[in-house]
């Protein structure tokens, strides 16, 4: 039998944000911005959908190659993720947890981080994993070399304990993976967690993204059929 969907873990590629700026004529700095405050408001609408994970690619591990002043604006959007906004999204329920390779952030962004996922720990309405300098091939290759370093025998390598080194320890696989913006590729996003994930891609730039086109991609994931390769 066909698996009904039962969306639970909606992740997002967030794209489109300097294209939306210079449609309008504006600075690509302010596309970020307008993307930021969008990425809080599908937080509180995924809650009010009984959606209970959220993932979003934040900042690549490729993004690292874009301009000085372009990563230092997207560095300090996240200092005020972690900082000022943070006491919203406990007051939402929001648990907190960043993703990807944590140790190439400034250090005070990673004491913001310890700091976030510490006061939201106990919050259950809604995981929202921040994905900062993710990428799937970074992740998967750390899982492999944390494995290595505890030299187990390759007889007991299984899928299962590579994902137990995955940075997504501990997370379902998302059911579905949408992109904003046109583009029609994962570009690096949960490499290995997105095998069975569902897939859309919309024209909408992510700044443009609005509730009634999250209620269309739900309406959409429930009229498919997850087969899991029965």
């Amino acid at each position: 039998m066909n698996q009904k969907p039962s969306l639970v873990h909606l992740a997002i590629i967030m794209d489109g944000n300097r294209r939306w700026a210079k449609s309008k004529g504006l600075p690509s700095l302010e596309g970020h911005r307008r993307g930021y405050d969008k990425m809080k408001k599908v937080a509180q609408w995924c809650i009010d959908r009984g959606i209970k994970v959220l993932t979003v690619y934040a900042f690549s591990s490729e993004n690292w190659n874009r301009t000085k002043e372009e990563v230092s604006y997207l560095m300090d959007l996240f200092r005020l993720a972690l900082s000022r906004d943070i006491s919203q999204l406990a007051k939402q329920g929001v648990k907190v947890r960043v993703i990807g390779q944590i140790k190439r952030l400034a250090p005070d962004i990673q004491k913001m981080i310890k700091s976030a996922e510490v006061k939201t720990k106990n919050n259950h309405k809604l995981l929202f994993n921040l994905a900062v300098s993710y990428g799937g091939r970074p992740d998967i290759l750390q899982a492999v070399k944390k494995i290595a370093a505890k030299k187990t025998p390759a007889k007991k390598i299984t899928e299962e304990l590579i994902a137990k080194n995955l940075w997504t320890q501990g997370i379902a696989d998302p059911d579905l993976i949408v992109r904003t913006s046109g583009e029609k590729r994962l570009s690096n996003f949960l490499t290995w967690q997105s095998v069975y994930s569902e897939i859309m891609f919309i024209k909408k730039t992510w700044p443009d993204f609005g509730e009634k086109d999250l209620d269309l991609i739900i309406a959409e994931y429930d009229k498919r059929q997850r087969r899991f390769g029965k």
